[in-house]
């Protein structure tokens, strides 16, 4: 069985992202590139790593074509943009996975502070982290594919959130990402010469992706969780490193507390418990999400690392992990790569 599928958003490093992926999937047949730029243009002249592998011609983005296509599409467009695609190609009984932060949240008067008025609000995803929804994503036709900064903070915090072993009111989330993170429009904040050998704090208490941890870690613990969440730009092009800060209830020493992470994920194809703390390179090019813990001898304080691509396990992969649950595939699919290292 092979499935049709189209990419919405083909200019940019998360379409990009998605083509290599598909490209070597078994069961993927690819029909479609569309945008609102580079109408006309073969992808593999936007993306020439992929000359000879996608060469698809970019089209406008006319739903009403998409659908006649593809079975699945996924939207790796600007935020603001797939509210006025997704419900056309609903219409067409098209599974959709959205990669930006449209269908991410429950309640539309927050996405609407933090990011535009909402088109279509009565439409509702699944939130598409699968090691936390995986029999929601299984039937969804509509799948909201995370933040990448909260895919690491989630995938850190998650077993002792769920186990309420830890202060709900006080985590500490910090997080450093590269500059492809930014996407591929040139900006003066992600220009090489000012971020090269140099580390960058932003919108330190007020980024958008603090309501969208809070939202997910409240729904593990079934109360209100307070994160507070601050990003680091580094001179990197790939890669999330995101530390949590976190006051147990009791003391426990690191092996105990290790344990509780290898239980919780016992099973989990994509999630790595390490017994040191991973570093960027372990997960760069893969979709893994590595993750170590360390205790104080004395205290009840610990810290949580977890590491991922933010382009693959915190964009792409993931979204063609859930793809592949959607459909019933392999989960691992097109998603067995290691990393780059070194």
């Amino acid at each position: 069985m092979t499935v049709n599928v189209a990419v919405v958003g083909a200019s940019g490093y998360t379409g990009a992202e998605l083509f290599r992926l598909l490209a070597n999937h078994p069961k993927v047949n690819l029909v479609g590139a569309y945008g609102m730029k580079n109408t006309g243009k073969k992808v593999s002249e936007i993306h020439p790593s992929l000359q000879g592998i996608v060469d698809l011609r970019i089209e406008d983005s006319d739903c009403k074509k998409i659908r006649q296509v593809a079975e699945v599409v996924f939207t790796a467009t600007p935020h603001g943009v797939a509210m006025k695609l997704v419900p056309e190609l609903l219409r067409g009984n098209i599974k959709v996975i959205d990669l930006s932060a449209d269908y991410r949240f429950d309640d539309v008067k927050i996405f609407e502070k933090y990011y535009v008025k909402h088109e279509s609000p009565e439409l509702k995803g699944v939130y598409g982290l699968p090691e936390l929804y995986r029999k929601k994503i299984k039937s969804a036709e509509l799948v909201a594919n995370p933040g990448c900064f909260p895919t690491a903070a989630l995938l850190s915090l998650a077993p002792l959130v769920k186990k309420k072993l830890i202060d709900l009111e006080h985590i500490i989330i910090d997080a450093k990402t590269g500059t492809s993170g930014a996407g591929a429009t040139p900006t003066e904040s992600t220009h090489h010469p000012l971020v090269g050998a140099n580390v960058t704090a932003y919108k330190a208490t007020t980024h958008r992706h603090t309501p969208e941890i809070n939202q997910e870690l409240s729904k593990l613990a079934g109360t209100t969780v307070r994160a507070y969440f601050t990003p680091h730009l580094l001179p990197i092009v790939r890669g999330i490193l995101s530390t949590a800060h976190v006051f147990l209830k009791k003391s426990m020493p690191k092996p105990e507390l290790l344990e509780i992470y290898r239980e919780f994920y016992r099973g989990e194809l994509f999630v790595r418990v390490r017994e040191e703390l991973p570093q960027v390179n372990y997960v760069v090019g893969s979709n893994y999400c590595d993750i170590g813990v360390e205790t104080e001898t004395d205290g009840n304080r610990a810290v949580i690392v977890a590491v991922i691509d933010n382009l693959v396990k915190g964009a792409s992969g993931q979204a063609v992990q859930n793809m592949n649950i959607m459909l019933g595939f392999e989960e691992t699919e097109g998603l067995r790569g290691s990393a780059l290292r070194p």
